[in-house]
């Protein structure tokens, strides 16, 4: 189990990359996540929801996505509330009190899926959450050091140099914990290190005699990677100076499943930026409202930002705009709830009138994997993730239609607006390229997002394996 000093030590990437080391060695490994906090999620084969992390391990692992791996799935819809996912299904809403009290019943569902993994699997590699030191969580903990106790499961502590503090992380860390629980720790990797690692080494030789417990990596910090995040905006890959196409994505509060927009992050033609609280929206070729897990706080807050009325002055200059899962909600004409999903039962709101389409909230979450076509013929594949349900005259010009028969979203008479439902709409080269045409790029470069991610998991890997001292992890 890879465990952390801090929420963005590493974690994710860690047990990503031992996913491929294994996996390149013939072994057949998976991952796990017992407990997870993310707006960003993929489908799963048997019609589940997890993690966007564990996701990307599993791709790491070259296994198919699979509920298992992430049991428990926690997504945020207010600063103390959430929606509690088990087994990939949405089982019900609970503020932060009432889940500390369902936490019993959420470590038996963690604990089916460790017994079927363990069965299946040579080795599963298990991420930790957050810290396993934080004082207030541990009572009932499922996530970190009471799920590796239950199951008497060995742990790696890693901690992020980058931030400064190194050291006090991991001993500060280690002594927090419970005599038992230390023993469990089986050595440190330090992450995101940058410069002269004979400067270090004093330090690495002190943290050694200080805990007893071997530095098992430093991990160097690299530049660029292409990989999905699990929950934070993922910041500019690299300077472009072959933009010529600028795009911008609206940061809401409860912004989910942003990863649909790094293939723009990557593409080197497109200058793309988010835009957040107290930022005006800049001139722009195209703007992005992205998914939303509260629809309807989430369109207050874009209104009280003054979005609105900069979102119609880029329509009328002759911008486009893209609209994706709650993004394309927004744009139609009404939100209603009438079970009180995101607000008070029954409640309606108006949205911002730009699509004629109306969206009922329903009880039942819709996942599944979807593959089709765009509206200009380019293959589209990517996911559904939604509680609303869609109608209106401007569903009658879809954005795609999909192998299964249905169509999906819609384009606006002028040809201006384009909303869909499917999560992944740039992911596939093709679509990509015929949706930054849409916007107004002329000579597309074909860019393949996903050979960019699998290259940059083989980069991990390789810098994380010859990194590592093998020899010094006991089991």
């Amino acid at each position: 189990m890879v465990q952390g000093c801090t929420s963005d030590a590493g974690k994710s990437v860690m047990v990503a990359a031992l996913c491929r080391i294994l996996a390149r060695r013939g072994v057949r490994v998976a991952p796990f996540k017992p407990q997870n906090m993310a707006l960003n999620s993929a489908v799963t084969v048997d019609g589940g929801e997890i993690g966007r992390a564990q996701a990307l391990q599993a791709v790491a692992a070259g296994i198919p996505l699979h509920s298992d791996f992430n049991p428990v799935l926690l997504k945020p819809s207010s600063d103390i509330g959430a929606q509690v996912i088990i087994h990939g299904k949405v089982r019900s809403d609970m503020n932060a009190r009432d889940y500390h009290a369902y936490k019993p019943k959420a470590m038996q569902a963690v604990l089916e899926s460790w017994q079927r993994l363990t069965s299946a699997y040579d080795t599963v590699l298990v991420e930790g959450a957050g810290s396993p030191a934080e004082i207030n969580l541990r009572d009932r903990d499922i996530a970190n050091m009471g799920f590796a106790e239950a199951v008497d499961c060995p742990v790696i502590l890693i901690a992020d140099i980058d931030r400064g503090g190194v050291f006090a992380h991991l001993v500060g860390t280690l002594e927090l914990l419970s005599p038992s629980e230390q023993r469990r720790v089986k050595g440190f990797v330090i992450n995101r290190f940058r410069g002269d690692i004979g400067l270090l080494q004093s330090g690495l030789d002190w943290l050694e005699q200080r805990t007893g417990k071997p530095v098992l990596a430093v991990l160097p910090y690299l530049h660029g990677l292409f990989l999905d995040a699990e929950d934070a905006i993922a910041g500019a890959l690299e300077s472009k100076p072959e933009a010529q196409l600028k795009a911008v994505a609206l940061a809401t509060p409860r912004v989910s499943n942003h990863t649909d927009l790094d293939p723009l992050r990557l593409h080197p033609q497109v200058d793309f930026s988010w835009v957040g609280p107290g930022q005006t929206i800049p001139p722009c070729d195209l703007i992005i409202l992205p998914g939303s897990k509260a629809v309807q706080s989430d369109l207050v807050w874009l209104r009280e930002q003054g979005w609105e009325a900069q979102i119609r002055k880029h329509l009328r200059y002759g911008g486009k705009v893209v609209g994706i899962c709650g993004g394309m909600q927004m744009l139609g004409t009404q939100l209603s709830d009438p079970l009180g999903l995101e607000g008070k039962p029954g409640s309606r709101m108006e949205g911002l009138a730009l699509l004629d389409m109306q969206t009922t909230l329903e009880a039942e979450k819709q996942l599944r994997n979807v593959r089709g076509t765009l509206f200009d013929g380019s293959p589209v594949s990517g996911y559904e993730i939604h509680m609303g349900v869609s109608g209106g005259a401007a569903l009658q010009a879809p954005a795609l239609r999909f192998d299964d028969g249905r169509a999906d979203g819609a384009i606006s008479a002028d040809g201006q607006i384009l909303a869909s439902y499917c999560h992944g709409l740039f992911d596939t080269p093709e679509a990509l390229s015929a949706l930054l045409q849409w916007a107004g790029l002329k000579n597309v470069r074909h860019i393949d997002a996903a050979a960019r991610r699998e290259a940059d998991l083989e980069r991990l890997a390789n810098a994380v394996e010859a990194a590592f001292a093998w020899e010094k992890l006991s089991l």
